[in-house]
């Protein structure tokens, strides 16, 4: 919890002023301050702490040190701090320009696009700005008006005054007149596309650079429609929400509220002075600060004469979640909403005989093109979960080793979030088929189940408390691979008597092969068994046994209260549940004097292991 004030970084852009220095506070850098970085972790101008114990320290250097939780909850959906604030000063007229929205930009520029809001501060008498078009034109109109100098033309020319709210999507063509100051809140990104600027020359005496091409792939050439703005707030969308305070220091000099572990509260001061005060600390502000109060610091106060934005990040409208499972045969791609229902999918097959770089990097373009195809903008994705075999470090994001997929220390959420702009989360295969089992399967009505997945492997996974159990050292949980008899059956993994080497496909299908002398596939050997072979029933019953054996030492240790079976093997359920209930009640510790955990079977088949990826 902190209450931090700020140092900004600033800009000298050509057309700029002295107006932040003289009237803002802003430390004097040289004859031209165009811009203050407020509130930035921006490599390009991050803002700096000047008081307590991070004094002298970036805001992102406390983030790094303190955590992302300090940016709270409703943050978790960003790879990087969401947003920066500034002031701007425009002595002269601002380019004509245009922000892309995230997925050109991420593509193209390697960072986020930008949606923003304007508050104008102050504005000369006559001052306006450019915001889109006057009537909706052509590509082919726009790049013709780019070329011979007569886009101002068509452009939306609006008249502002003090306290006016703009709010600029990304693909909106926008500019800022002179005589105009602002206070601007953005999406954190730097990635400006200039379309006109009046022939100015740059510092080095040359025509400042135009983007043309990019410009005419992101621009909405439609007119803009205003929003209504005021209330309930300045402005609101996914990436911020922005309140206005209003302190005359007369009739009301004090306010108050709390902060939760929702969001932190950034809070710039445009006129008035006074103090702020929060977790036992209190702050002289005058105008022109800015301050940063992390998620959970409870209780806050203003007092004095205030005109202040303040600004949290609220949780995500309609929120997409993508969930992808990467097995040895086939990669699945799925769409999850809110309410873990899988909204689209696709699926394509696993080619391990190239670089992980290469497969990773075909997933998301797959996501993306998935995404398009549904037409869901990426900006409603929240998270990309997936789900891979083998042990994994979820922390790092990194597959430490696969031998089914040939994988050894991949930097897959790395990788991902090249082109994806959320958080990747990855987990072991088998925990997401668990999860999305216990969120949205058999299991939802449970807090703490354990499945069993019976195919070429016994995998599983545990969630306790809804929540996948990991231990305390990494790998997770490997139900195959507790013994069920000493010194029996070798395992793949180098030991004897694992359940793997008993509950498995392959291992029912040899047990059959050694009692018949003949191969014959999973269904022929439980039709024999249920229609008096001996010989098969004799096989079905030890497995049974083995089986249960492994179900009852989970259960002794971690006592859910379910137990799912799924994989091939649980498609014949109707043979096998009856004698395992029989020896859980049997012997599972404390018998009938205990509550015996349910056994059902896992009801979502391929599609578990999405939805649980998209819920990590």
């Amino acid at each position: 919890m902190a209450l931090l004030k700020l140092k900004p970084a600033t800009k000298d852009y050509i057309w700029g002023g002295h107006r932040l220095a003289d009237e803002y506070g802003v430390e004097d850098t040289g004859p031209v301050i165009a811009e203050a970085w407020e509130l930035s972790c921006h490599p390009a101008g991050p803002s700096t702490i000047v008081n307590g114990k991070y004094a002298g320290k970036t805001l992102q250097e406390y983030i790094d040190a303190e955590g992302f939780e300090v940016l709270g909850t409703h943050c978790r959906r960003f790879r990087e701090f969401p947003i920066l604030t500034k002031f701007i000063d425009a002595k002269d007229n601002l380019s004509i320009q245009v922000h892309p929205g995230n997925t050109y930009a991420l593509k193209n520029e390697g960072e986020y696009g930008k949606t923003e809001m304007w508050y104008i501060i102050d504005a000369e008498p006559g001052s306006f700005l450019y915001y889109g078009f006057k009537k909706e034109i052509s590509k082919e109109e726009f790049e013709q008006r780019i070329k011979d100098n007569t886009l101002l033309e068509v452009l939306n020319a609006v008249p502002v005054h003090k306290g006016d709210t703009f709010f600029i999507r990304s693909g909106t063509l926008h500019a800022i007149g002179k005589g105009i100051l602002i206070a601007e809140i953005q999406q954190n990104s730097n990635v400006t596309y200039r379309i006109y600027d009046y022939g100015r020359m740059g510092k080095d005496g040359k025509p400042r650079d135009l983007h043309i091409r990019q410009a005419l792939d992101v621009t909405n050439r439609k007119p803009i429609e205003q929003r209504n703005v005021g209330y309930p707030h300045v402005a609101d969308c996914d990436y911020f929400t922005v309140d206005k305070l209003l302190l005359d220091g007369k009739t009301r000099s004090r306010t108050q509220g709390s902060i939760n572990e929702d969001s932190f509260l950034s809070i710039l001061i445009m006129d008035g002075e006074g103090t702020i005060s929060s977790h036992g600390e209190t702050l002289p502000f005058t105008k022109g600060d800015s301050f940063f109060l992390s998620a959970d610091s409870g209780n806050w106060q203003i007092e004095g004469r205030c005109e202040a934005l303040m600004t949290t990040i609220r949780e995500k409208e309609d929120p997409i979640r993508v969930g992808i499972n990467i097995g040895s045969a086939e990669i699945q791609i799925g769409l999850v909403d809110n309410e873990d229902h899988l909204l689209a999918k696709e699926k394509y097959p696993m080619d391990n005989s190239r670089a992980a770089e290469d497969v990773i990097d075909e997933i998301a373009q797959n996501t993306l093109a998935l995404l398009e195809k549904n037409a869901i903008p990426l900006d409603r994705c929240t998270v990309v979960g997936v789900g891979v075999p083998g042990t994994i470090d979820r922390k790092k994001g990194t597959v430490i080793y696969s031998n089914n997929i040939h994988w050894e220390n991949v930097e897959l959420a790395k990788r991902l979030g090249k082109v994806i702009p959320c958080p990747v989360r990855i987990a072991n295969d088998a925990d997401c088929a668990a999860l999305g089992e216990a969120v949205a399967g058999a299991g939802k009505d449970y807090s703490d189940v354990v499945m069993f997945t019976l195919g070429n492997g016994v995998g599983g996974g545990l969630i306790l408390n809804g929540e996948v159990f990991e231990g305390g050292i990494m790998g997770g949980s490997e139900i195959g691979h507790t013994v069920v008899r000493v010194n029996g059956r070798p395992c793949t993994c180098g030991r004897r008597g694992c359940l793997e080497a008993y509950a498995s496909v392959p291992a029912l299908l040899r047990a059959a092969k050694e009692a018949s002398g003949k191969d014959m596939p999973l269904d022929e050997i439980f039709r024999r068994a249920t229609h008096g072979n001996i010989d098969m029933q004799e096989v079905v019953e030890q497995y049974e046994q083995m089986l249960g054996t492994g179900i009852v030492n989970i259960v002794n240790i971690f006592r859910p209260q379910l137990v799912l079976l799924g994989g091939k093997i649980s498609e014949h359920a109707d043979v096998l549940i009856p004698p395992l209930e029989e020896i859980m009640a049997r012997d599972c510790f404390g018998g009938p004097n205990s509550s015996v955990p349910k056994l059902a079977v896992a009801e979502l088949g391929d599609y578990a292991g999405m939805i649980g990826a998209a819920s990590l």
